[in-house]
């Protein structure tokens, strides 16, 4: 509202000039964290981006205690692989994790049930201390390949014999 010339007003109710921000700098994908390309990059130990992620963690200490170990052998590692497992499934999917893609990790790798002892004896290096490095969980989930990925907890428990074929083991870890 106007106020009339012939009434008084201190210097700070004064209107003042309005602040004017500068105009922008053209964007550019500078930054080394930007992605180049339509979408995220993909390769081994990259990773797959999915929605809550995280939740796995928790449904997976529905699992403590019926996760069937050797000697040499913990339960944080089984649960920090087998959780990255699960994590890529329901990422390849396009959802947040359920207790089925636990239950298909913890199967694949013969964490339940009965499985043969030459995959015990072969997920050993592969899950010693995946509790406390990134980089074995990345490695313990890249060697389930897409189509594994695909199969029903059930369609691998039924399969676990030929676990071979269901898994790509690199020669050293």
């Amino acid at each position: 509202m106007t106020q009339p010339s012939f009434v008084p007003i201190v210097e700070a109710d004064q209107v003042r000039r309005a602040y004017q921000l500068r105009a922008p700098s053209i964007w550019t994908q500078s930054r080394p964290s930007e992605l180049h390309g339509t979408s995220q990059p993909a390769g081994a130990r990259l990773g797959t981006p999915g929605p809550d992620q995280g939740f796995a963690l928790k449904l997976a200490r529905r699992f403590e205690q019926r996760i069937a170990l050797v000697a040499g052998e913990s339960v944080e590692d089984a649960i920090a692989g087998c959780t990255a497992v699960a994590m890529r499934r329901s990422a390849r999917f396009g959802r947040a994790p359920v207790l089925h893609d636990l239950t298909f990790g913890f199967t694949l790798w013969g964490f339940l049930g009965d499985p043969p002892s030459d995959l015990i004896e072969a997920r050993g290096p592969h899950f010693r201390s995946a509790g406390h490095h990134y980089q074995q969980q990345r490695a313990i989930a890249d060697s389930v390949p897409e189509q594994t990925l695909r199969l029903t907890p059930e369609a691998v428990a039924e399969r676990i014999g030929e676990w071979r074929e269901l898994l790509v083991l690199p020669d050293r870890v």
